[in-house]
């Protein structure tokens, strides 16, 4: 008959921890040993008899975090979290505190001169000076969920969804994150890219019941669980406490199966497959980079109460965006903001220096002067060709590293050449093949220019190349 709803918002303070009040649910009967057990509030909150407000309140705060029962598992701490109620229910009333201040504890027994509603206080009236219970936004100005919600991890929304509170009469639920990916290219990963085009699932307030939960003309009916209050009252430990109800979720009403939304079903929000953004992408990104895109994600599965909406906010998650960079053949960003490309010379460029044409991530060429005895993985810079730095025009630099490459002779007259070469640098190592039946002598002296070293060199290379051409001469 009746559905039970998560998180639908028709009492902000039904998660806040209370005690049902009126002639059942007395905490206290006033009596002598309860009047031995109370103590005196000042010296149970550690304050003085001209202590302000704020004060007794910070104080209050303070030790009734750390003698919540949920929290300190001592066996004195149910007790000591108890006094703490009392003395605070008394010093945070200025009537009561001047009755205290002016009777002591006689001020809270039957009958007693100072009995609040001017008389005594009967079998009709609310236990111990009309506490009528501790808890909640009514106790004092303390909301009990924001004094014990982080310690307790409360305040979970459906779906991942977060509820913070703001006050005793104001929360905030946040839908859940979307997470995606998104393919980029190399030098959109450089510069960064605009309007580009995401589509996924996410869910959208309901147009229908304009997040209610409502079909049209319905409304929800009091919980038959806990009878509007949004809370169940049990006993424990000897002392009567409240606890959210289940059935309604703490919020004292319910919706019935037959008055949902035929559009969200009861959710407040509907899952729309073709959500949509346009997002600009910024400079400089790498491989496995998230960006944060806030507000553009999931709304909360939250039905509110028209009545209550001036209390509630609901807000969008967030979309959590991993960007996946395609490789490029030959550039890769390092040191974040440069640029490095790998350029392969041959090794006679190396040794005798040259100009070598390099591309770079703008489409561009640049012509690089190759120093003689350039050494493989030399590395040379190009300022202002990296990754952007900022929006004032500046950049990082492109590194351009040289690979030496050494290629197999491909003719006798290569050979010959390498051969010859090895002969003017004195390289015994070197193999020798082209003439092979010759002795080879040594042509390398201290100065490789002298006129004999250059004549043997000579002799060499002529007789190696009559031998290539078949001249047998």
């Amino acid at each position: 008959m009746y559905r039970r709803t998560l998180l639908r918002l028709s009492n902000p303070r039904a998660l806040a921890p209370r005690l049902a009040t009126g002639p059942s649910a007395r905490l206290f009967h006033a009596s002598t040993r309860l009047l031995d057990e109370l103590k005196d509030p000042y010296a149970t909150l550690g304050v003085s008899k001209s202590a302000s407000g704020s004060e007794i309140k910070k104080a209050y705060y303070k030790l009734a975090k750390k003698y919540h029962p949920d929290i300190n598992k001592a066996e004195d701490a149910q007790k000591k979290f108890h006094d703490l109620q009392n003395a605070y229910e008394i010093l945070s009333d200025d009537s009561k505190r001047q009755q205290w201040d002016q009777f002591g504890p006689a001020a809270f027994s039957q009958g007693g001169a100072g009995a609040p509603g001017g008389g005594a206080g009967g079998a009709g009236a609310e236990g111990f000076g009309g506490f009528g219970g501790f808890g909640g936004a009514g106790f004092g100005g303390i909301n009990f969920e924001d004094l014990f919600g982080a310690a307790f991890g409360g305040g979970a929304g459906a779906g991942g969804a977060g509820a913070r509170s703001r006050g005793s009469m104001f929360r905030e639920y946040q839908g859940s994150p979307i997470e995606l990916t998104h393919r980029i290219s190399f030098k959109d990963s450089v510069f960064g890219t605009k309007n580009v085009n995401l589509k996924f699932s996410a869910y959208d307030p309901c147009g229908t019941c304009d997040g209610s939960g409502l079909k049209p003309g319905a409304s929800r009916t009091t919980c038959p669980g806990c009878s509007g209050t949004g809370t169940r009252v049990h006993i424990r430990a000897g002392f009567q406490m409240a606890s959210t109800c289940n059935q309604c979720g703490g919020e004292g009403s319910v919706v019935r199966d037959s008055d949902t939304c035929a559009t969200c079903h009861g959710e407040g929000a509907s899952l729309n497959k073709d959500h949509a953004i346009k997002v600009d992408l910024p400079h400089g990104l790498q491989d496995g980079d998230v960006i944060r895109i806030s507000g553009q994600g999931s709304y909360p599965n939250i039905a509110v109460d028209p009545a209550m909406k001036d209390t509630v906010r609901l807000s969008r998650g967030d979309v959590l965006l991993r960007i996946r960079v395609d490789k490029d053949p030959r550039f890769q960003i390092k040191n974040k903001y440069d640029i490095w490309l790998t350029q392969d010379i041959p090794i006679t460029t190396a040794a005798l220096g040259g100009i070598v044409t390099v591309p770079t991530v703008d489409g561009e060429q640049v012509r690089l002067k190759v120093a003689p005895g350039t050494q493989h993985n030399d590395v040379v810079s190009i300022s202002q060709k990296g990754v952007p730095r900022g929006a004032f025009g500046s950049r990082g630099d492109m590194k351009v590293q040289y690979k030496i490459s050494i290629k197999k002779p491909q003719s006798q007259a290569e050979r010959c050449l390498w051969e010859a070469l090895a002969d003017v640098t004195g390289d015994t190592l070197a193999r020798r093949s082209v003439l092979s039946s010759q002795p080879q002598q040594s042509s390398h002296t201290d100065n490789p220019d002298a006129p004999g070293a250059l004549g043997k060199l000579e002799n060499f290379i002529s007789n190696t190349f009559k031998k290539i051409k078949g001249d047998k001469k």
